[in-house]
C-alpha cells in the first residue's frame, strides 16, 4: 500500500508527487496519456518564474524525471473509480488494476474543448493554440485568430490586439456572450475584427502547419477564407470529473467543489490542478495546488 496515490501527471500531480515524496512518503503516480497536461501541448512557455523559455514538453519531462529521480512509482493507465475503504482507498483503472492507498490526490486535470474538425489535434503547437498568455508573444507583428466569443477568449484576444497587427475573432452567435466591458473594449481595437454567426468550417495547412481558416457564415450562408499565422481556440474547458464526483462534489460547472485548502468533503482525499473550482488555470497554480495538496495529505496522513 502506498502512502499517497496521486491521479493525473500535469504539473499539479507532479509536483503532488515532489512534495509528498520529500517528506518521506511513498507516492504513486497513475497517468493515462503523457506526463505533462496540457502544458506539454505548448511550443514555448516563458511564464514559470525562473525559467527565461522552456518547451512544455521539455518541462514535462524534467519534472517527470525529478519525480522519479525522489523515488515515485508510476503507472500509466486510465484511473475509473476512487473507493473508500476502512485502510484507505482504492484506485481502480480501465487496464483492470486495484491499486491501495492510504490518501489519494486527484489532479486529473481537464481537457480543452476542440471544434472536432479533421486533422486539429494534429495542429496544436504548430499553429494552433490554447493560451494566448502563454503563446500569443510567439505572434508579435503577425496575423492571428480567437475562436470564441466568452469572457476567456475575450480577454485573449484583447492581448494579442497588444502585439499582432491584425486579430480576427470568429464568434459562432451573433453576439459575444463575455462581459459587455471586455466586448467593448475589444470592438474599439483597429486591428481587431469581429465575424459574427460565423463558424470554422476547415483548416488550411502547409506541411503540415496551420496557414488559415475556412469559414462558413451561418446567418447569410457565405463560405470564406481567412490567411492566418496562429489561431488561437478559447471555446470551453472540459472537466472529466463525473467518475469521483460522489467522494468530491462537483461545482454547476462540473469541477471539483473545493476551496484553496484543496480538501475534500471525504478525509484523506484532496484534488489539485485545473480540475478544481478556480480563478486561474496556469502552470503556476497548478504546482502551487499540488504543494498544497500533498502537504495537506502528509498532515493528515501524520494524524492518524
Amino acid at each position: 500500500m502506498h502512502d499517497i496515490i496521486i491521479v493525473g501527471g500535469g504539473p499539479a500531480g507532479l509536483t503532488a508527487a515532489v512534495y509528498a515524496l520529500r517528506a518521506g512518503k511513498t507516492a504513486l503516480v497513475i497517468e493515462k496519456a503523457g506526463f505533462g497536461g496540457q502544458i506539454a501541448f505548448s511550443p514555448k512557455v516563458e511564464n514559470i518564474p525562473g525559467t527565461i523559455l522552456i518547451s512544455g514538453a521539455e518541462f514535462a519531462d524534467k519534472l517527470a524525471e525529478q519525480v522519479m529521480a525522489l523515488g515515485a512509482d508510476v503507472e500509466m493507465e486510465c484511473v475509473t473509480g476512487v473507493e473508500k475503504t476502512a485502510d484507505g482507498f482504492t484506485v481502480t483503472t480501465e487496464e483492470g488494476a486495484s491499486y491501495e492507498g492510504k490518501a489519494v490526490i486527484l489532479a486529473n486535470g481537464v481537457k480543452h474543448r476542440m471544434l472536432g474538425l479533421p486533422g486539429e489535434e494534429e495542429l496544436v503547437g504548430k499553429g494552433l493554440s490554447f493560451c494566448a498568455v502563454c503563446d500569443g508573444a510567439f505572434y508579435t507583428g503577425q496575423e492571428t485568430a480567437m475562436i470564441g466569443g466568452g469572457n476567456s477568449a475575450l480577454q485573449e484576444a484583447l492581448l494579442l490586439s497588444e502585439v499582432c497587427t491584425k486579430v480576427t475573432v470568429v464568434q459562432n452567435l451573433a453576439f459575444f456572450t463575455g462581459e459587455q466591458k471586455l466586448a467593448d473594449a475589444l470592438m474599439a481595437r483597429d486591428n481587431v475584427e469581429v465575424l459574427f454567426s460565423t463558424v470554422v468550417s476547415e483548416y488550411k495547412t502547409a506541411d503540415g502547419q496551420l496557414t488559415g481558416l475556412k469559414l462558413h457564415n451561418d446567418a447569410t450562408g457565405e463560405d470564406s477564407e481567412i490567411t492566418v499565422d496562429g489561431a488561437f481556440l478559447a471555446v470551453g474547458l472540459q472537466p472529466e470529473n463525473e467518475a469521483f464526483a460522489r467522494l468530491v462534489g462537483l461545482n454547476e460547472y462540473g469541477y471539483y467543489d473545493v476551496n484553496e485548502f484543496c480538501a475534500t468533503r471525504t478525509p484523506g482525499l484532496y484534488v489539485a490542478g485545473d480540475c478544481r473550482s478556480k480563478f486561474i488555470r496556469q502552470v503556476t497554480t497548478a504546482a502551487g495546488d499540488g504543494a498544497i495538496a500533498a502537504m495537506g495529505a502528509c498532515r493528515w496522513l501524520d494524524a492518524q
